[in-house]
């Protein structure tokens, strides 16, 4: 035996080493600046006017009594950092963050001209003549391959080749932007900005993230992408950094800290071909005679295993004997695994919306809270109308959107859901959902319908927007339900006062607006007057317009439901069968119709209509 151990050793030892060989090197640069001082700007080269203050990267000049117009500077990592290699063509992941501020200096109307994040061959250095919108970057505004730059620029001034505000733009070998996205800047005011730069190998895919928000979270989103073969544009070692100019107008370019990671696999072009046959010869031949020895143990020990042949016959009789008694081993059935295991459920490590919506420690901001929206909407229009048969939900709420690792929207718990054919209503005749997710035609008539998964969608996409519960007794009365006190807020068109406080002004007012008017039309009291969730998505990807709802909230009336569905069983907002408690229904007079006159009309209608 310890022969073999000592032959099984040295045999994976000459494997591990073999494999040691043959594997590439990862080429990987890593570091990060939390802060900025005179003892941690070991690393950093500074170039024009650019220069070390207190704990920030000053760009350009910032000196009282001294000309602050026309300066250029650069801060770039001290080191080459490798994009791409030459020999196995393959392309580095990278992802950089970084904050800043940008402060207009004296006249807060007359600023700019912005700054930069850039990838540039080592050897580059500041151009002549770059100053005012140049960025530090450039000579002229035309686009040349000799150039050989990749940046991302946040443009603080409105020059002739540029859109006609405050931009981001992504920018290749030119100063003129080849995409970009309005920036809502805090110039004047001087608030810290974070933003993060990812370049994905596998899709070429450059993008940009930017928030103001307080302790920001990354979810792997972005405000802006372009995609780029950094391998057409650029050496394979860069020189990386930031750049920043002013012109006539001046302002305060500041960088605050700054993180790095890239990973790229190269070829060592190192392998000893000799040694690598050497090693396998000799491989072969340990491992023959590693076979031998173990089947002369193999041999030896199957010897000795006949002699226990009967004691395990004897263990074989005494578990039968605990299976009959019912004091052995217990055969479970598939519900009662599926019940006790939540049919193993997929990880998702980011929990579920409301936690991050109600809670009080970590904040989404708009652009992931958007793409939930959206994702939600893609999760119904699948289970509406492109699986098979129509499945209807009857339980969308915010506890039950799980979020996984990039903050995608994942719709779970199918335990009250049904299956209808896709021309079909439901036809259940039982009360299950959780209330204030509940249309009101469910309350009373008691059937679940894909147009009451639509209603539940539209408190979601409120909750989403305003940050708070559907229903909140803690709010003036004019405040406790959310439907109600957004569509007053919309009649009075002021709709945006609805939206989560926390989120300040971090987010697009168009989307913004869209996402209320839209869980505003879901919720529409009359069934015959919401979107289809086709429809939806459509809308919130600005593909058909906005729908013009009444100034305020329709009351739809049903005809009385059969006497059998005056008991119903619902799930309180906290997700918690009340089965013992009874829900009143409601009945119309006797004038009333199947709907009110406020319901006349369908969802094409609706579009087409004016405000009233």
């Amino acid at each position: 035996m310890a022969a073999l151990s000592l032959n099984n050793n040295f045999l994976l030892n000459l494997i591990f080493s073999f494999l040691f060989l043959s594997l590439p090197i990862a080429n990987s640069v890593s570091f990060n600046f939390t802060s900025f001082g005179s003892n941690n700007n070991a690393g950093i080269n500074f170039k024009g006017d650019a220069f070390p203050s207190a704990t920030v990267l000053q760009l350009t000049k910032n000196q009282i009594d001294s000309n602050l117009t026309n300066s250029t500077g650069w801060a770039t990592y001290g080191q080459p950092v490798p994009i791409w290699d030459s020999k196995t063509r393959k392309l580095t992941d990278f992802t950089t963050h970084f904050s800043f501020i940008i402060k207009a200096s004296e006249d807060t109307n007359k600023y700019g001209d912005g700054i930069s994040f850039f990838l540039a061959p080592y050897d580059f250095d500041i151009p002549p003549n770059s100053s005012n919108g140049l960025l530090a970057l450039f000579s002229n505004q035309e686009n040349s391959t000799a150039n050989q730059i990749v940046a991302v620029e946040f443009d603080s001034f409105n020059n002739t080749w540029d859109p006609n505000d405050n931009h981001v733009g992504i920018n290749v070998n030119s100063i003129v932007s080849v995409a970009n996205v309005t920036w809502k800047s805090s110039i004047r005011n001087g608030s810290t900005a974070n933003a993060w730069v990812s370049y994905n190998s596998s899709t070429q895919n450059l993008s940009v993230f930017l928030t103001y928000a307080n302790n920001p979270v990354f979810g792997g989103n972005s405000s802006l992408s372009y995609k780029v073969d950094l391998r057409k544009v650029l050496p394979e070692q860069v020189r990386i950094g930031f750049s920043a100019s002013t012109g006539d107008w001046v302002e305060v370019h500041n960088i605050l800290s700054w993180s790095f990671n890239s990973s790229l696999e190269i070829n060592n072009g190192k392998n000893n071909i000799g040694l690598i046959i050497g090693l396998v010869v000799g491989i072969g031949a340990l491992v023959c005679g590693a076979g031998l020895i173990w089947f002369f143990i193999w041999r030896k020990r199957a010897s000795g295993n006949n002699n226990n042949e009967d004691v395990e016959e004897a263990f074989d009789d005494d578990m039968d004997d605990e299976f009959e008694k019912g004091t052995g081993p217990k055969r479970f059935t598939y519900r009662e695994l599926d019940r006790a295991t939540n049919n193993f459920d997929e990880f998702m490590p980011n929990g579920s919306l409301d936690y991050h919506l109600f809670g009080e420690e970590i904040m989404l901001t708009w652009t992931i809270r958007y793409k939930i929206a959206l994702g939600l909407a893609s999760a119904l229009l699948y289970l509406h109308e492109e699986w098979e048969q129509c499945v209807v939900h009857r339980d969308i709420k915010s506890s039950n959107v799980m979020l996984d690792s990039n903050f995608n929207a994942k719709l779970g718990d199918f335990g009250l859901a049904r299956l209808v054919d896709h021309d079909m209503g439901s036809q259940t005749t039982v009360l299950a959902g959780t209330m204030g997710y509940l249309a009101p035609e469910c309350v009373t008539t008691g059937k679940a319908s894909k147009e009451s998964d639509v209603y539940s969608f539209g408190v979601v996409a409120l909750e989403i927007a305003c940050g708070r519960r559907p229903v909140d007794p803690r709010q003036e009365l004019s405040k406790v339900r959310l439907v109600e006190w957004v569509w007053d807020l919309y009649g009075k068109e002021q709709i945006l006062k609805a939206v989560d406080q926390r989120l300040e002004t971090e987010f697009d007012e168009r989307q913004m607006e869209c996402l209320m008017i839209v869980g505003l039309w879901c919720c529409h009291p009359d069934v015959a007057l919401r979107p289809s969730i086709r429809q939806v998505i459509n809308v919130l990807n600005f593909e058909a317009q906005l729908p013009s709802l009444p100034s305020k909230l329709p009351v739809a009336m049903y005809f009385a439901p059969p006497l059998s569905l005056s008991h119903f069983n619902y799930t309180s907002t906290t997700g918690v069968l009340t089965d013992s408690d009874k829900y009143p229904t409601g009945t119309s007079n006797s004038s009333s119709s199947a709907h009110s006159s406020m319901s006349i009309g369908s969802s094409k209608t609706l579009l087409n209509s004016n405000k009233s």
